[in-house]
């Protein structure tokens, strides 16, 4: 169902009208107790979304445009082995490999058999790694991980290694190695000694041209240094095509599957994890695991009203469906998280940010928001004059770890304080009235207030959404990350859209294969058709190479 057909749809639109005239400051001033309504806790986890333009009413009218559209039951269809993933004539079971069932079924076989065997390959080729055990092709231990992957196989451990630094291993360096550009595997390269180098080629189908360009130069680097004898010795593969993996000439042994029930940007909490399982080990890695376990649950069974992603989802719909907000930034205040606002753009744009609903129409609705961010504070001093002055109203996650795993004298304090003072200043914004009593504090002269108070007036009313997690650990950070996930299914239900496929990346790529053709001909004649721009821009090209 389209979600402007449920009946609360038109009740949401008329409330939107009617809370215009209203300020998020004013909603605090009317409601003493307001933030105990409008946040939620789970485990280590806070989720304040006092802070938006809603009232008890507008969640009362998002949670039963959630029950007409018959949410419950799609949950249940996701977990269950259902294939939601309509266009790929998928199963959606990402969960499955965190989960502690003993059966999910897909096609009639058990996938749980599948994945703790594959799993109990990977912590043992992990522990042999980290222990030494497993050694390079002059018998030295591996001391630098190469990642080579592109999409959900280079994102996800390159954020999660990241995130949980404080837990990796210190004996090992890690590396990632996605852009097709040859800058980053020549300058990734230089950082390394072939005898100590393992590379993990991470692509399903072992197919993929980005990665495995970058692949076949990794091997003739590693067979220029040591002879082609050393590929084994210094190559494994997150890959469900055994054969062209062994070609290639990776052990089979070494070799790590997975299903076509798990989509890329999905996938790091399997094989596509296994450079994640070395950095900090498998019982570290479990936790992360179970983190995402208790997200799924408390997903699957808590009641709307309750239930963080299912809020999260019902917030971002407010705003970008009722009070046209197109824009969502993610302010994470730890520095471990730099690679956060990367990741969730493309597991939220690569999801939902699609234009055809579920029955192959046009959507007439705002679909997806455009995902950006960066760490406080350094965002601060970046694009957050546009948060707070901009044309565009943005809705805002901040992510607020309270305990640092490096208390440094009065540095955590300072951050803290950054990250829930920008929040309250996007809601209360700075009136005419205060920037005048300021500037006449600063002894500014009348007509030089009168030349400085536009600039000065910040307009209030921006959202906002904050998540105060304890501390980073691998248990909590895998939980937020499940949060997110179980907020963009959710969304693609209002949206009545597929968030499972990704047929929008594949277009440019296959146009780039003509492209290569053209410029790989040494004469000047064209062999493809092209408009006058790219024909133009071809023949500038090849004549600059030449």
């Amino acid at each position: 169902m389209n979600f402007e057909e449920v009946q609360s749809y038109n009740q949401l639109k008329k409330h939107s009208v009617f809370l215009s005239d209203t300020t998020i400051s004013d909603l605090f001033n009317q409601d003493s107790e307001r933030f105990s309504k409008f946040s939620r806790s789970y485990e280590d986890i806070i989720f304040d979304f006092s802070k938006n333009l809603i009232d008890e009413k507008t969640l009362d009218l998002l949670i039963k445009s959630a029950e007409q559209l018959d949410l419950k039951e799609k949950i249940k269809d996701m977990f269950d082995g259902v294939k939601i993933n309509t266009t790929e004539k998928r199963s959606v079971l990402h969960t499955a490999l965190r989960s502690d069932l003993k059966e999910i079924k897909v096609d009639g076989k058990n996938i749980i058999e599948d994945i703790q065997t594959t799993n109990d390959r990977l912590f043992s080729f992990a522990e042999s790694i980290r222990n030494g055990d497993f050694k390079g092709f002059k018998g030295n231990r591996i001391l630098d991980v190469v990642n080579i992957g592109i999409g959900g196989s280079y994102l996800g451990p390159l954020m999660t290694i990241e995130a949980l630094k404080p837990y990796k291993t210190p004996l090992i360096n890690f590396h990632f190695i996605s852009n097709v550009d040859g800058t980053d595997i020549t300058e990734t390269l230089k950082l390394l000694n072939p005898e100590t180098t393992l590379f993990i080629i991470s692509s399903k189908t072992f197919t993929t041209a980005e990665t495995m360009l970058n692949a076949t130069t990794a091997k003739d680097w590693i067979c220029e240094k040591l002879g082609t004898e050393a590929i084994a010795n210094h190559f494994c593969a997150v890959s469900s095509n055994v054969a062209l993996a062994t070609e290639f000439g990776i052990k089979k042994e070494n070799i790590f599957g997975f299903g076509d029930y798990i989509g890329g940007r999905y996938s790091m909490w399997g094989p596509i994890g296994l450079s994640t399982i070395i950095a900090i080990g498998k019982e570290r890695f479990l936790e992360f695991l179970e983190g995402a376990r208790l997200a799924d649950l408390h997903f699957k069974n808590t009641p709307f009203d309750k239930n963080i992603p299912v809020l999260m989802a019902l917030i971002s719909i407010w705003n970008i469906n009722f009070l046209g907000v197109g824009s969502s930034a993610i302010l994470p205040y730890d520095n471990y998280l730099k690679y956060l606002p990367l990741y969730l753009q493309q597991l939220i744009m690569e999801s939902n940010g699609k234009s055809i609903d579920r029955q192959g129409n046009h959507v007439n609705y705002n679909t997806c928001p455009i995902i950006f961010g960066e760490v406080g504070t350094n965002g601060q001093h970046s694009f957050y004059q546009l948060l707070h002055q901009g044309t565009e109203k943005i809705l805002c996650d901040f992510i607020i770890p309270v305990l640092s795993h490096n208390e440094k004298g009065l540095h955590q304090i300072n951050l803290l304080a950054n990250g829930i003072a920008q929040s309250e200043a996007l809601m209360k914004g700075k009136t005419k009235d205060e920037v005048i009593a300021e500037l006449k504090k600063d002894g500014l002269s009348q007509t030089e207030i009168t030349k400085l108070l536009p600039y000065k007036i910040f307009t209030a009313n921006r959202p906002s959404n904050t998540f105060l997690i304890k501390e980073i650990t691998p248990k909590t950070f895998g939980m937020l990350i499940a949060f997110y996930e179980h907020k963009t299914f959710t969304e693609g239900i209002f949206w009545n859209i597929n968030s499972f496929d990704q047929f929008g990346v594949e277009l440019g790529k296959q146009l780039a294969k003509r492209v290569i053709k053209d410029l790989e001909n040494p004469s000047n004649e064209l062999l493809n058709q092209y408009d006058s721009s790219t024909g133009s821009l071809i023949e500038i090209i090849k004549n600059i190479r030449k």
